[in-house]
């Protein structure tokens, strides 16, 4: 039980940064719209859409690494720990992202 909260608070830390990545990014996407005619704008609803996307993907992912113990007691734990560790993956992802504007 207790590797399953560890495994929690790691994918709540990760979770958070991702958030904070994702504003980030966000703001470079909406700043490169900024700069273009009305019609060649999309950079900011790209993002959005991708980020839904990667979501549906990671928890897909993770439920099936989950399958490893499937009823058991530790299939939460290798849940939050796929989670924690694609969340952090991305969350680089967009920080990189937000910093090539």
């Amino acid at each position: 039980m207790e590797m399953t909260y560890c495994a929690e608070q790691d994918w709540i830390a990760a979770d958070a940064d991702l958030n904070d990545a994702y504003k980030a990014a966000r703001q470079a996407m909406l700043d490169i719209d900024a700069n273009l005619p009305q019609d060649q704008r999309g950079a900011a609803e790209y993002l959005k859409q991708a980020q839904r996307a990667w979501i549906d993907f990671r928890d897909a992912a993770c439920a099936a690494e989950g399958y490893q113990m499937h009823g058991g007691s530790a299939e939460p734990m290798v849940i939050y720990g796929c989670r924690a560790r694609l969340t952090g993956q991305r969350a680089q992802d967009l920080w990189v992202l937000a910093a090539s504007e």
